[in-house]
């Protein structure tokens, strides 16, 4: 597609593609310039291994697969804009209207290493109008809902943190239940282990009491027998 044409998807204007690229974040959203290109790049290489990283201590703890697949979403998307923003300016040259970008071009790239542009190409119209006469400094100037071209990487992205925002109260729900249960079933071996203490000290108990009795009885035997053969010699 050449730059800024249209492919119409769903509707006259209601669904298209629309091929558009930016220099920084999702929906087009720009960030400080070639210094704060290189920023985001490097930034969303670092969050990206600590989100991966994060996602298999979630899967070690067997944690919720729906809390699993919505950071695996926004992993996928970060991943898609970082191969954008990290390799096109060296594969591409620059898009222009009404022409088609050239892929490796012999004289290279239209940028660096991390400088590459992020390609947007989904753009959905959901409302268009006329903004009131009365509305401050908008009023009788045209407004269009939803404005920013977006990809797939954003919709997965912004998919996964909707998921955790509707759901992260039944997440920590789910997460405190765990360790609650683990809790309990910790407790409950604590007990076991301390009845089955009892259970085997009891018969020791009870034989040493056993043999203080007999030990006793054994004395007051001998106390008898001495008093017996005192009482014998007294009579001769």
């Amino acid at each position: 597609m050449a730059y800024a044409s249209d492919i119409q998807l769903i509707g006259k204007e209601f669904f298209r593609l629309h091929f558009v690229e930016n220099n920084g974040m999702a929906f087009g959203i720009t960030f400080g310039g070639e210094m704060g290109k290189l920023f985001l790049t490097l930034f969303r290489i670092v969050a990206v291994c600590a989100l991966g990283y994060f996602i298999k201590l979630l899967i070690d703890k067997q944690s919720s697969y729906s809390l699993i697949i919505s950071f695996g979403l926004i992993l996928a998307g970060a991943l898609g804009n970082i191969i954008d923003s990290t390799f096109y300016g060296l594969l591409f040259s620059d898009s222009y209207h009404g022409g088609l970008a050239e892929f490796m071009p012999t004289e290279g790239g239209y940028g660096k290493l991390f400088h590459g542009k992020v390609v947007d190409m989904l753009h959905l119209v959901i409302l268009r109008g006329v903004y009131p006469s009365w509305v401050p400094y908008l009023g009788n100037t045209p407004f269009l809902f939803f404005k920013p071209v977006f990809n797939i990487a954003d919709v997965a992205i912004s998919a996964g943190v909707i998921n955790i925002i509707l759901f992260q109260r039944a997440f920590f729900k789910g997460e405190s239940m765990e360790q609650e249960q683990d809790q309990q079933e910790q407790d409950q071996q604590e007990q076991d282990q301390q009845e089955q203490e009892q259970t085997e000290q009891g018969p020791i108990q009870e034989q040493r009491d056993l043999g203080g009795l007999n030990q006793e009885h054994g004395d007051h035997s001998e106390e008898g027998d001495m008093l017996g053969d005192g009482a014998n010699n007294k009579n001769k």
